[in-house]
């Protein structure tokens, strides 16, 4: 890719290039990684702000680590993948698939989550996570991938890196969800991966 905007100053290699000149160190690249147990603290403070500030999850209140122990636990039973990425060595985002519905015929569906901390976001975070997670799906063996967008501003990046996936309009469901006082609509977003 190229750069936006050219560096400041003369070519390098020219007289005027200070090779002793301390460089600005490029940004840190986001590490995607399975999730383990001890990652599930991290995963909770992500999730809080959101579930007890925002309508991005219709969760009300905060899970408890039973709760994401039980749901990790879960996830894995089922060969489905639960991801953490990291910056710098701390978990700063976090991507699952769970089942769609508990109906056996829906068992290649699932319905993907992904939620960043405020540091982690625009720094192509939720790009290495959705793109991990969609491949860690494939090899599951999941055909149907669908994301549920709360109508809430937090939620602002979530349909456009769902798009820039693939995943199409399936529909909206109007008024579905009663949170901090008001109706909140979602939409239904899917892509199949085969």
């Amino acid at each position: 890719m190229l750069p936006l905007h050219s560096p400041a100053g003369p070519p390098a290699g020219t007289p005027d290039d200070d090779v002793d000149a301390p460089q600005a160190a490029a940004p840190a690249r986001p590490a995607v990684r399975a999730a383990e147990a001890g990652d599930l603290p991290a995963v909770a403070a992500i999730l809080e702000p959101y579930a007890t500030r925002t309508a991005v999850t219709f969760d009300e209140e905060p899970p408890s680590l039973d709760a994401w122990s039980a749901r990790f636990a879960d996830l894995a039973a089922r060969g489905l993948p639960f991801l953490v990425a990291e910056l710098d060595g701390e978990v700063v985002g976090y991507a699952y698939a769970s089942p769609w519905r508990p109906k056996t015929a829906y068992r290649y569906t699932v319905e993907d989550s992904i939620y960043l901390s405020p540091a982690a976001q625009g720094r192509g975070v939720g790009t290495r996570l959705m793109s991990a997670l969609l491949d860690a799906c494939s090899l599951a063996g999941v055909r149907q991938v669908v994301a549920v967008v709360a109508d809430d501003p937090a939620a602002a990046g979530s349909l456009p890196l769902h798009r820039r996936f693939g995943f199409e309009v399936a529909g909206v469901l109007r008024d579905v969800g009663v949170k901090h006082g008001r109706s909140v609509s979602t939409m239904l977003l899917q892509r199949s991966l085969g």
